[in-house]
């Protein structure tokens, strides 16, 4: 069993407030990201799990038992967390071989020989590293090294993982490799994993729950699919995503039909079962609506519901084409699967599923409208 609970969780450089009452909960089994861009206190809060920082407020507890309390002074020392933390920089013994790496900790722990002998073959079998257990790290890859920090952490059986930003170093061929083998070791060993990057590739494809974190602040937290459709602000829809998702003025007002929403694209009725709960003004108000560029499919010939544009670029790039459109003066990107050419200022006709569009209050930044 490993749950993680963080309470109101203060931490200060100085006069820098890096994490503003931080409340997560991880449960049991998690794979849970930690995404955000530099400095918005991801891995700061990875270290204060890991029992590296203290912070000056707040609670945490593993499986029901404080590791902190701030206002008692207490800190659980990292030892007695339960966990194994991976650093991005490998931190591999350089004058020990990769055997010797992945045996440290556990002859630390006084495990018997034939135990640690288990262990390290299991780990060494678990990265697809057998072959390179008497090298030394300097005779090692990047991705090999990684490899070998991972399997050093997993051999000793922790409850809690933690991996901060580790495939940040290695070229885009082994990162997908390398996530392929993160999600094979969560599901084959069931630890609860907690895992810093700033990659939204990462997140998306390896996560079952996200937490985005925005200038010390935790955003949301949510399954990848989620927070993917529906981002709690504009400032989220505007993180995740590649290509980045559209965003076009509009006007929006609710009666009893739902949210009539007008932007130049279209006219849009949303029922109310659509709708989130936050506030919505009495009246008109300004609106963003929110459109993902794979969304927009396009057409050369006019048909029901479709809406005339014009081309503005054309992008193809091998196994997708980015479609740059006009409607009015607003500008907006299409995705489009495979190989397609179009004439710049060239007559076209775009289908949107109004299910498919999220809409913002353009004043609060808030979401208003989910997407399904």
């Amino acid at each position: 069993m490993s749950r993680i609970e963080l309470k109101h969780i203060d931490k200060f450089y100085g006069d820098n407030h890096v994490l503003r009452d931080i409340n997560l909960v991880v449960e049991d089994g998690d794979f849970m990201t930690l995404l955000g861009p530099s400095g918005c206190g991801k891995t700061t809060t990875l270290r204060v799990v890991s029992g590296l920082e203290k912070p000056q407020g707040g609670v945490m507890t593993i499986d029901g038992v404080e590791m902190i309390n701030a206002d008692l002074a207490y800190y659980a020392e990292p030892s007695k967390r339960g966990l194994n933390l991976v650093f991005q920089s490998y931190a591999l013994w350089p004058h020990m071989t990769v055997r010797e790496n992945i045996a440290f900790g556990l002859k630390i722990q006084k495990l018997p020989k034939e135990e640690i002998e288990r262990r390290i073959q299991d780990a060494l079998r678990m990265m697809r590293i057998e072959e390179y257990v008497d090298r030394y790290p300097n005779e090692l890859s990047g991705g090999q090294q990684q490899r070998v920090a991972i399997a050093r952490a997993v051999a000793s059986n922790p409850k809690l993982l933690l991996l901060d930003e580790p495939l940040s170093n290695l070229d885009a061929r082994l990162r997908v490799d390398m996530r392929s083998e993160l999600q094979r070791i969560h599901k084959e060993l069931g630890t609860t994993i907690i895992y810093v990057t700033h990659d939204q590739v990462e997140a998306l494809t390896m996560s079952t729950k996200i937490a985005l974190f925005k200038k010390g602040e935790l955003s949301q937290v949510a399954p990848p699919m989620e927070l993917y459709m529906n981002p709690i602000d504009l400032e989220a829809a505007d993180f995740i995503g590649n290509p980045r998702i559209n965003f076009l003025a509009g006007k929006a007002k609710r009666d009893e039909e739902g949210l009539h929403v007008t932007c130049e694209l279209d006219t849009y009725v949303f029922p109310a079962e659509d709708l989130t709960e936050e506030t919505i003004p009495e009246g008109e108000f300004d609106c963003v609506v929110a459109i993902r560029p794979e969304q927009i499919q396009i057409f050369e010939e006019a048909g029901e519901g479709r809406i005339p544009v014009q081309v503005y670029a054309n992008q193809p790039a091998g196994s997708e084409t980015l479609v740059s459109l006009k409607a009015g003066e607003s500008e907006f990107l299409s995705k489009q699967i495979g190989l397609a050419h179009y004439d710049l200022d060239q007559e076209v006709f775009v289908s949107i599923a109004p299910e498919k569009i999220n809409v913002y209050n353009a004043e609060t930044t808030r979401l208003i409208k989910r997407a399904r």
